[in-house]
């Protein structure tokens, strides 16, 4: 896949693929679900049929998540079903063969609908554009599917919408999937989104703590921004196409001082030294909160209380 990075990169694309013409989607695309990939589906059979590209334009941040920010107000920042990364990895896994990745920022937000269209979509070779039904852009959101169809009609652009994708009678969307990790509800979420949710990662170096108290733990260090999971989970992992299983913890240690949000992850019945490793986490059933201890020995008599609990679990 290849990866176009920011408006200012579109000259560069444009030189290395002069010929390429695309079928493009647009928006922020958070956990690439089952309406997502619907839309994906209806691209690939316009590639199919008219010789063309797969092209992903996503923006990041959330645009919510951008004005949460920009005032001062983090607590109402959206959680991430999933980090950029992450969503880059499952894009090329969908088979995407272009992405272009546009940071919201003040320009961006500023742009009018008109601008937006004339200085970045229509230099993608765009031939055929398919949005979701509820698609809106540009400064106050003024763009709209009338206006996009206005536009491509001028520019030789053909452009269509999808019908509401839904499940059990409600529409599928980034907002219904992240109320329901947040609520703990993986089998909900797993049948929106398509697959288990699931976090990936490299194992790396940690205090040590849990090795010391004798329960060791491969830790996978999380994004700056909020995801919508947090506490202590039973969990399946994936080392090496292998699975395990485990009980996790997902958030900041504060029982040991910790700021920086941490997943760990200790897999039962086993002993390997797996640093540097990647490591697949699928998310089963919440346990508990996350909370503070009064001490090291609490803390520990509790995990043992939790590993008790995921090996039932498991029976």
């Amino acid at each position: 896949m290849y990866l176009i990075r920011g408006i200012n990169n579109i000259n560069l694309f444009r030189a290395k693929h002069s010929g390429i013409r695309t079928v493009a989607t647009i928006g922020n695309f958070d956990g690439l679900h089952l309406g997502h990939q619907q839309i994906l589906k209806t691209m690939q059979k316009e590639a199919d049929s008219n010789d063309l590209w797969k092209l992903i334009v996503f923006t990041e941040p959330h645009a919510q998540e951008f004005f949460a920010e920009a005032a001062g107000l983090d607590a109402s920042k959206p959680p991430r079903i999933f980090p950029w990364q992450e969503k880059v990895r499952k894009m090329k896994e969908l088979g995407v063969e272009l992405a272009f990745f546009l940071k919201f920022n003040n320009q961006l937000r500023s742009m009018t609908p008109i601008n937006f269209l004339d200085k970045v979509l229509l230099r993608l070779n765009i031939k055929k554009l398919i949005i979701g039904d509820d698609f809106k852009f540009g400064a106050k959101r003024e763009g709209d599917f009338n206006l996009l169809k206005k536009w491509g009609s001028e520019n030789s652009i053909k452009v269509s919408n999808t019908e509401t994708f839904k499940i059990e009678g409600e529409r599928v969307s980034s907002t219904r999937i992240r109320e329901a990790l947040t609520k703990g509800q993986f089998e909900l979420a797993s049948k929106l989104l398509g697959r288990p949710f699931t976090y990936s990662g490299k194992v790396v170096y940690g205090q040590q703590l849990g090795a010391q108290l004798g329960i060791p733990t491969a830790n996978l260090w999380l994004p700056k921004n909020k995801l919508p999971i947090s506490g202590v989970y039973i969990v399946k992992a994936s080392l090496d196409k292998k699975e395990l299983k485990g009980i996790a913890n997902m958030g900041t240690r504060p029982t040991v001082g910790g700021e920086l949000p941490v997943l760990e992850v200790h897999l039962l019945n086993f002993s390997q030294s797996i640093y540097g490793k990647s490591l697949t986490v699928e998310f089963l059933k919440k346990v508990r909160e996350e909370r503070k201890f009064k001490n090291i020995q609490a803390l520990k008599e509790q995990i043992f209380k939790d590993i008790i609990t995921a090996k039932k679990y498991f029976v």
